[in-house]
């Protein structure tokens, strides 16, 4: 029998940059950390053929206050919530922590791409766990909040009050035309959102952040690109297409839970003006909390404000004793209110 050939040089390049790679460093500490703190992962695998990849809470963590946290599209469980695992399991929170379908470790043979579907198979993985809270409090943010939104209005006998940061469950498909958003089209946005170009990414993190970095090099931009952003293309790209295609207003449900709403002032995303829509359609089930200096990346740029933000809407009845800025989010509603969409779309948000 021959011996088998050499490696080739391509893979022993494969083998170096696997190693080397700054993204995968970080992708390993946020999963050290979610072991660190506890948390246990789990698959369930569902009627359809889906599996759900999900972390479960400690044994010890207990079942005072289960809460569901949700990520949104440019990242997986372990990369959204890290930071925020140690300050929750403290506040006497339960976090339950699933990848998305086509996210992490979680996949579908399924053609349904709505968010409807995403909170179906949320549901019925939450439901098959041993000993699952019967109900609980979720967090969306961003387009975890859509799926969020879904949650809450198909299972409300398990959705117990909700959180949604910076989730545009108020846009429409014409907001695209009307220029409220810097891309005209849904095929702009998938190209922005699934970036696989450097110059795309700079682009997205400029509009997401109402700081943005200074020093971006170009050799860590492609090393996040190859490890983040090249898996499942075609999936999320259709994910974006059932979430805007023929979206209205008039059809979104209202739900019945309690919600907190909290968004970012310098939202370049998902614009204030949809966080206004949204508390103008839940009305007296809903609060706002409207955070100064921050953007669409709320959770990067104020994590310690929207961990407290969290923990009290959960554990306790109200958030309106919490905000610093006491009137603040008044005024700025306020002041925007009668705004035209074109005059909030000053700065042009991105989607």
């Amino acid at each position: 029998m021959p011996p088998p050939p050499p490696p080739s040089a391509a893979a022993g390049r494969r083998r170096w940059q696997h190693r080397l790679s700054p993204t995968l460093v970080r992708d390993r500490c946020y999963t050290s950390s979610f072991r660190s703190a506890g948390l246990r992962p789990a698959a369930v695998p569902l009627a359809d053929g889906a599996v759900v990849h999900l972390w479960l809470p400690p044994p010890s963590a207990g079942p005072l206050h289960p809460v569901l946290l949700l990520h949104g599209f440019g990242a997986s469980a372990t990369w959204q919530w890290a930071p925020f695992l140690r300050p929750l399991l403290a506040a006497g929170l339960s976090p339950y922590v699933p990848d998305l379908v086509f996210f992490g470790a979680s996949a579908s043979p399924a053609a349904d791409r709505s968010p409807a579907y995403q909170a179906a198979c949320v549901a019925a993985a939450m439901a098959a766990l041993p000993g699952a809270p019967q109900r609980y409090a979720v967090v969306g943010v961003s387009y975890g909040g859509f799926v969020a939104y879904h949650l809450a209005h198909a299972f409300p006998a398990v959705v117990e009050r909700l959180v949604l940061v910076a989730a545009g469950v108020c846009l429409e498909e014409a907001d695209l035309a009307s220029g409220l958003f810097a891309v005209k089209d849904i095929s702009e946005a998938a190209s922005l959102l699934l970036p696989q170009r450097p110059e795309d990414l700079r682009r997205l993190v400029g509009l997401t952040f109402c700081r943005p970095p200074r020093f971006m090099p170009s050799c860590f931009i492609r090393d996040y690109i190859r490890v983040m952003c090249t898996e499942n293309v075609k999936e999320k790209t259709e994910l974006l297409y059932a979430l805007i295609n023929g979206r209205k207003l008039s059809d979104l449900p209202k739900i019945s839970q309690q919600t907190l709403i909290i968004w970012g002032e310098q939202d370049r995303v998902f614009p204030l003006e949809l966080g206004l829509r949204l508390k103008r359609h839940l009305g007296d089930t809903s609060e706002l909390v409207i955070v100064k200096n921050a953007g669409h990346a709320i959770n990067r740029e104020k994590p310690a404000e929207l961990c407290r933000l969290i923990k009290n809407y959960i554990v306790g009845p109200s958030v309106k004793y919490r905000d610093d800025r006491k009137g603040y989010w008044r005024n700025a509603i306020k002041r925007f209110a009668g705004s035209s969409l074109r005059k909030v779309d000053s700065s042009r948000p991105l989607l």
